[in-house]
Order: structure tokens, then sequence, then C-alpha cells
């Protein structure tokens, strides 16, 4: 019975140190994952900053969705109607962003964030505060955008 005791304890104590290994190993990949999620949407971002269509475009999955002001368009859509106004916009009214949070689930991902932008834009002022959530995927060419929602409001 003593040697019973014995080996349940050795057991005990050796699943808990292999629990502790696995654990932090997957909170390591779990950190890497959002941080490149995290370097995706503000490449994303970026490549709007900078006009870059290219770049922006590269990090939108052929099947992306685009939600915004009660629509919702495909990439197809966006890329005819909308991304041109967002990049001018970017380019000409400066944003605050708030840190960006990350989930990841498998080989999905959803980052959310919120921002402050005031400035002018075509000759309207603009202060507003806005939030953001994007959903990636991660693929064979890192993580890409599938879907974006975002919407604003003037700050009050």
């Amino acid at each position: 019975m003593h040697t019973m005791k014995s080996v349940l304890c050795v057991l005990f104590i050796v699943a808990a140190l292999v629990g502790g290994c696995v654990f932090p190993a997957q909170a390591q990949k779990n950190s890497a994952s959002q941080e490149a999620v995290a370097a995706a949407v503000l490449a994303y971002h970026g490549a709007l900053a900078s006009g870059d269509r290219t770049a922006a475009l590269n990090l939108l999955a052929a099947d992306a969705v685009i939600l915004e002001g009660g629509g919702l368009e495909s990439r197809e859509q966006y890329l005819a109607h909308h991304l041109a106004d967002d990049i001018k916009f970017a380019q000409a009214v400066p944003s605050q962003r708030s840190a960006i949070q990350v989930t990841v689930s498998g080989d999905v991902a959803w980052a959310t964030s919120t921002s402050e932008t005031k400035g002018s834009f075509r000759n309207r002022d603009i202060d507003m505060v806005g939030a953001e959530l994007m959903v990636l995927s991660k693929t064979e060419k890192g993580w890409l955008i599938r879907a974006i929602h975002w919407s604003a409001r003037p700050r009050s």
C-alpha cells in the first residue's frame, strides 16, 4: 500500500511537471501568433497611410469582406469603390490607435482596437472616435485579413 501511494505521488509530480512545460510552450506559440496578427493589422494601416495599394491588397484574402457605414463590400467592390478614398483619408487625417487586442484560436484570429481621428478631409473638419474589428486566418502567405468591420462616430 505504501508503494502504491509513492507511485501515485511520483505520477502526480511528473504530470504536474509535464503540464507545466506544455502550457508555457502553448502560451509562447499564442504570443508569437498574436504578435504576427497585430503586425499584419499594422501593416495594413501602414499600407493605407503610405498609399501602397498593392501592399494593402496583398493583406486582404481573396474572399475578404469589408463592413462599414451599414454596408458590406467584397474585396473587389472595396477595390473599385472605397480603397482609394481610404488611402487618401489615411494620408490626410492622422489617427491615434489604441493597442491592438488579439485573440488567436487555431488558424483564425480576431483583432480589435479603437481610434481617435482629428483633422481635415475634403474641406470638412474631422473629429471622431472609431472601433475596428479584423478577422484574419493563417495561410501559407502568413496572416491574411478575411473581414474588416469599421464603425465611427463624432467625438461627443
